[in-house]
């Protein structure tokens, strides 16, 4: 089905937006200047870690799993 809102929630060419204040405008532009300065200084992979979890870091949800049994600290 092509009438889907949520496959066609770009908005209408035709609608008017109400005008960035100043502040709004220097801070998009702070921000995008953030973002190329960070995407210009890649830091360098780190050290392949040994013996170390497969997959994503365990300690981002608060437990650790080891053979199949978790812990939590």
């Amino acid at each position: 089905m092509s009438d889907d809102p949520i496959k066609n929630s770009s908005p209408a060419p035709d609608v008017v937006r109400k005008p960035l204040s100043p502040q709004a405008q220097r801070a998009l532009a702070e921000a995008e200047e953030r973002r190329l300065k960070a995407a210009q200084e890649k830091a360098p992979a780190g050290p392949k870690e040994i013996q170390g979890p497969k997959g994503p870091e365990p300690t981002r949800y608060g437990d650790w799993e080891v053979k199949g049994i978790a812990s939590d600290f």
